[in-house]
């Protein structure tokens, strides 16, 4: 499964976006400097980005569909079909928790996010969904996941992994890598035959 589809991960105005998110914030961040840094005009970027929420969204995206392909590559040696997904999944939550951008929006600008976790799902969301319902549905035909209702099964394991998502960043090093183990430890539980 691919999991950027069409969305290019070099990009100068998601870059300029990037670089000005990580020296602003989301708040004071503005679609007049994302031009100015990408060395496009702002209407370029209103023609790709309709307002500057779309933008981050589009940033936001980018990133997090980055950080699940480098989750899925560095985990796809694993055994069963379970210990892939389990070790993805909490590598993810771990890339995530450290990832930059994320880490800022958090320190600067907590509540922006608060929607993208609480409301109606975003394109991160449907896209680490969609790829945990894939992997959950294999790994039943396989038989290394217990059977259940494979929708549901994705939608509580995805609600676990939120949590440390969004506290991560602000744990020390021995207590996220402690989280992390125990995290994977619930998850395989929970999804074990």
């Amino acid at each position: 499964m691919a999991l950027c589809g069409s969305m290019s991960l070099q990009d100068p105005i998601l870059d300029a976006a990037r670089a000005t998110v990580l020296d602003f914030g989301v708040g004071r961040a503005t679609v007049s400097e994302v031009a100015r840094r990408a060395g496009v005009s702002r209407m370029t970027v209103y023609r790709r980005h309709p307002d500057g929420a779309a933008l981050l969204r589009a940033l936001m995206a980018r990133e997090f569909a980055a950080v699940l392909e480098q989750a899925e590559r560095e985990t796809a040696w694993l055994g069963t079909g379970r210990e892939r997904l389990v070790a993805s999944a909490v590598r993810c939550v771990d890339l995530l928790a450290a990832n930059d951008v994320l880490v800022r929006i958090l320190e600067l600008d907590g509540e922006r996010l608060l929607p993208y976790f609480t409301g109606t799902p975003g394109r991160f969301q449907r896209l680490a969904h969609e790829l945990l319902l894939e992997r959950v549905k294999r790994c039943q035909q396989e038989g290394s996941v217990r059977e259940g209702d494979p929708e549901q099964l994705a939608s509580t394991a995805e609600l676990a992994l939120r949590g440390v998502v969004l506290s991560g960043h602000a744990m020390d090093a021995e207590t996220r890598t402690v989280t992390l183990r125990e995290l994977a430890r619930m998850l395989d539980g929970y999804l074990r035959p």
